[in-house]
């Protein structure tokens, strides 16, 4: 491929992966809006219904983020009565994060969003499935080799 070529944004999978998770991102909006949900929101309750009553340092991790930045996020969602933080027994910088039933009440909703996202997809769920292993992949490698 020509230099011109390999430059432009349309060849780019950067710009392919960026504006795929823009598009997906938008699909949610409308369907978590009368949720109250944001996006950042729902996927900290994604990780909550996974496995409740875990650090807030842990949902980071699962999320590629520092705790610093979900902090307004778990905040709000604690004014809301979505989650409780407590500070951790044995070290009080640490806080645990566990929903509330409210929060929990929210998963019977979350499933009908999930589905509704497959169907706008327009692709076969298998096709689904291997593309997001395939994405996944991909960024546990650029993770792995990203320079120092």
């Amino acid at each position: 491929m020509s230099d011109n070529k390999a430059l432009l944004l349309d060849n780019q999978l950067c710009f392919a992966l960026y504006s795929t998770s823009l598009a997906m991102t938008q699909m949610y909006k409308p369907l978590l809006e009368p949720l109250g949900l944001t996006y950042p929101q729902y996927l900290v309750l994604l990780i909550l219904w996974e496995q409740d009553g875990i650090g807030l340092k842990d949902i980071g991790e699962r999320l590629g983020q520092k705790s610093g930045a979900l902090t307004p996020v778990i905040k709000r969602m604690e004014q809301e009565g979505l989650v409780n933080r407590t500070r951790q027994l044995h070290d009080e910088r640490s806080l645990n994060v566990r929903l509330t039933p409210k929060g929990q009440q929210l998963k019977a909703e979350a499933v009908k969003i999930n589905q509704c996202l497959i169907d706008s997809c327009g692709l076969p769920s298998q096709d689904l499935i291997e593309m997001k292993n395939q994405i996944m992949a991909l960024r546990d490698s650029l993770l792995k080799n990203q320079p120092s």
